[in-house]
């Protein structure tokens, strides 16, 4: 995680709480990032900047507080830096020497989630736990789900959908004690 994650998320929160000032200090500091991040990477920079910081504003509701904030806007910057490659039609390609760097990037993202996850469920008692990971995290069935547990399709999808919500609301909670 870069050590900006807390500040950013701080002003994404604030941001969505309808604080101006802080969302103009998040986006000022991500274009140095994102700008960064596309030069390595294309001429277009400023134009996939631009397009990037648009993409943020039009989707900012759907960040989730429970999830890192730098991996979300990774993900967006990853998608328009594709788009732009398809437009011009060019293959992706990432040389050796930077394919540690590259999957370092992606892996670190992906244990922080898992870890964040991981906390979340925790809170959960064992038999909802088990549920919530079997329908929500492993894709399985509610079907097979509720047979492998003894339980009625119904009552799995209401105390999967009920764990969830409780999760959410937790970190709601969490987040606005700071």
């Amino acid at each position: 995680m870069i050590a900006e994650e807390a500040q950013y998320r701080a002003w994404m929160l604030a941001a969505l709480a309808g604080d101006a000032a802080a969302y103009r200090r998040l986006l000022a500091a991500l274009s140095g990032h994102l700008r960064a991040y596309f030069a390595r990477r294309t001429n277009d920079a400023e134009d996939l900047v631009q397009e990037t910081l648009v993409a943020i504003h039009a989707k900012r509701e759907t960040y989730d507080p429970a999830l890192p904030f730098t991996a979300w806007v990774y993900g967006i910057a990853r998608y328009k830096l594709v788009d732009e490659y398809r437009r011009r039609k060019r293959r992706a390609t990432v040389p050796l020497d930077e394919a540690p760097e590259l999957f370092a990037a992606d892996e670190n993202a992906a244990q922080t989630a898992r870890r964040d996850v991981e906390k979340l469920l925790a809170r959960l008692p064992a038999a909802r736990r088990a549920l919530v990971r079997a329908v929500k995290l492993e894709g399985r069935s509610v079907a097979d789900t509720a047979a492998a547990a003894g339980l009625s399709e119904s009552a799995v999808k209401v105390t999967v959908h009920r764990a969830v919500r409780a999760l959410g609301e937790d970190v709601k909670d969490k987040n606005a004690d700071r």
